[in-house]
């Protein structure tokens, strides 16, 4: 039985990818804040705070020797959704930082033997189409540049855990109906996270550090 550990499980797209592997007959630990409070009964929850380093290290001892063929890497916050320039606060830009790219990052450091010890190996970050400075957009600022720099932090460790047999991938989910896309957004959180999981059954080490959309369509940098 294949081993998935996800991020932010307790809702939106990190809930949903719980219930499609738990559908699937994988076994998925569920990390989430509060556990107790999460909803999550088709999987085992353990507790992590992705931000805190001794949390991130907590985790990481209780799991020694469990092999995790996917580490999908899904948490992320997006504390700018509509300010402007002037109304942007900066003690939650360096939030963001911290929750978009430094927590996935120290997770798939802390983990990566785990990764490598299963027959999978792969790691999955949830990013966006957001983070393409390609795209040359405007405002967001905040969830912008942190999806941009998670982008970039991928591409090295894409280096770093090749040698190991992982594989990487980047993911665009998608404008999804959920707390933070809002209810005008394109698709569920269903149509989103079969995308991405039929995208990540094929993913392999001549596809590593591939950065797409949920239909597998590849997104400029």
């Amino acid at each position: 039985m294949p081993t998935l550990l996800v991020t932010g499980a307790n809702r939106g797209i990190g809930r949903e990818i719980v219930r499609q592997y738990a559908a699937d007959g994988w076994r998925v630990i569920a990390a989430c804040r509060e556990p107790a409070a999460s909803g999550v009964d088709e999987a085992e929850t353990v507790e992590l705070d992705v931000a805190d380093a001794e949390s991130v290290a907590v985790l990481a001892e209780s799991l020694e020797g469990v092999a995790i063929d996917l580490l999908w890497n899904n948490a992320g916050i997006y504390p700018d959704k509509g300010l402007a320039l002037d109304a942007l606060d900066y003690e939650d830009w360096l939030e963001a930082m911290a929750v978009n790219v430094l927590a996935p990052i120290r997770l798939a450091a802390a983990l990566k033997e785990n990764v490598a010890a299963s027959e999978k190996k792969l790691m999955a970050f949830t990013s966006s189409q957001m983070g393409s400075i390609a795209r040359d957009s405007q405002g967001a600022y905040v969830y912008r540049s942190s999806k941009a720099a998670l982008n970039m932090a991928v591409n090295c460790l894409k280096h770093d855990v090749r040698p190991l047999g992982i594989a990487t991938c980047l993911l665009h989910p998608g404008w999804v109906r959920t707390d933070m896309g809002g209810g005008a957004a394109e698709i569920d959180v269903d149509e989103s996270v079969a995308g991405m999981k039929q995208l990540l059954d094929g993913m392999t080490l001549e596809t590593t550090g591939a950065y797409v959309d949920y239909r597998g369509a590849p997104l400029d940098w």
